[in-house]
């Protein structure tokens, strides 16, 4: 039929693009508008092959298959389909599987089916030679389209590029329509600062029994030792970057008065299955335990628009992805009394609640991929994101400082 299809293996074309605009192909040094960038794909095709378009195929990697916020977005436009192969990490380094097999198989099947008359190929892969060839041989007319290469040599395959009917150079030009080195200060990037929000919950004081069982065990201790003990627990902190529970505990000393924090700061430890309390820390309280759920707040037609908002607004920010969800939260609670009692708990967060959170971010892709845990770090950030809309949207008072 009379029509073009777009083939796209994003490895390819974004690598090679972060390697023209920032000098290393990878994917993280480049920003990318996703919208875009499709438009100036289908604008080129339909005028190198003076035929319509019928659809873009995005070939992707991800951790376990899984949808990521870039590939949620890309699959709801018009004319795009997603197609995602594995992403895994072998020798320090990540590694795509099956996207050129599915390729390859796309490629074949739309030639075969004789669902158009023109393919572009945006790949530099000589494993779809094969394929190539064969959709040649059913009558389709194939353009093989580069990304000009950072050092003016060839990014592809020689005989991938023998073989085509027609061969175009993405340039630097075409690709900054739509792509943008990001902006480092220096050779690297600096360690971004902590967010307030997130050293004021890492600061939060101790059950007071655990401080007052730490208490009663300093005196018998030597005090060079207890010194030496403290500095140690210090340089495991910071070597592992976000400290434990135990961590907190050592940090705070012999010898540490809790009546200098209030009562109600009292910091436990929550996850999706359930609370992990210290002994003698009091069970939560009826009246916090009560609190619904964002699912028991949601009808059907919220849970859509939500879905929606999900994949068209929300990005993939730890941060970001806890102010979302706190404020749709909050403007369901039909008891603004409710709103107090999560207000007083701060830093801690109802284990139901907690959970819930936690299950929402795993779908914007922020599991580490081992266990299938969210990343330490990435838990405080989402939190902290959590409070922050709290105390925007309850008149808390000012935003909380690191102090």
């Amino acid at each position: 039929m009379d029509r073009c299809v777009v083939l796209v293996d994003a490895g390819y074309l974004l690598g090679a693009a972060a390697s023209l605009l920032a000098g290393e192909p990878s994917r993280s040094r480049i920003t990318v508008d996703h919208a875009a960038l499709i438009q100036a794909l289908r604008e080129r095709a339909e005028a190198e092959t003076q035929q319509p378009l019928l659809r873009i195929y995005w070939f992707d990697g991800a951790p376990d298959r899984v949808p990521q916020p870039e590939h949620r977005r890309l699959r709801v436009m018009s004319r795009v389909t997603v197609r995602l192969g594995a992403l895994t990490r072998s020798d320090g380094r990540w590694a795509q599987k099956g996207v050129d097999a599915a390729m390859h198989a796309e490629l074949t099947e739309l030639a075969r089916n004789r669902a158009c008359s023109d393919i572009v190929l945006v790949t530099g892969d000589g494993d779809l030679l094969p394929g190539l060839m064969s959709a040649k041989e059913h009558g389709v007319a194939v353009h093989l389209w580069a990304v000009q290469a950072a050092d003016g040599d060839y990014n592809q395959s020689e005989d991938l590029v023998a073989e085509a009917d027609e061969r175009r150079v993405l340039d630097r030009a075409w690709i900054t329509q739509a792509v943008r080195a990001r902006e480092l200060a220096g050779i690297c990037a600096p360690q971004p600062a902590p967010r307030p929000e997130i050293a004021a919950i890492l600061s939060a004081p101790l059950p007071d029994s655990a401080l007052a069982e730490h208490a009663t065990e300093a005196p018998s201790r030597n005090g060079a030792a207890a010194s030496a003990e403290h500095a140690s627990a210090e340089r495991h902190t910071s070597a592992k970057g976000v400290p434990t529970p135990k961590d907190l505990a050592a940090l705070r000393g012999p010898g540490t008065q809790p009546a200098q924090h209030p009562s109600n700061a009292t910091l436990r430890w929550s996850s999706d299955k359930g609370w992990i309390d210290r002994p003698g820390t009091p069970q939560e309280p009826a009246e916090v335990a009560s609190l619904p759920t964002l699912a028991q707040l949601t009808t059907a037609e919220q849970r859509w628009a939500d879905r929606e908002e999900d994949i068209t607004t929300v990005g993939g920010d730890p941060f970001e992805v806890g102010q979302v969800f706190a404020r749709r939260w909050l403007a369901r609670l039909p008891d603004p009394a409710g709103r107090q009692k999560l207000s007083v708990l701060y830093p801690r967060i109802p284990h139901r609640i907690d959970g819930e959170l936690l299950r929402y971010a795993a779908r914007f892709g922020l599991l580490a991929h081992k266990d299938d845990q969210i990343d330490e770090h990435d838990r405080y950030a989402i939190r902290a994101g959590f409070w922050r809309e709290i105390d925007v949207r309850t008149g808390a008072g000012e935003p909380v400082s690191a102090e």
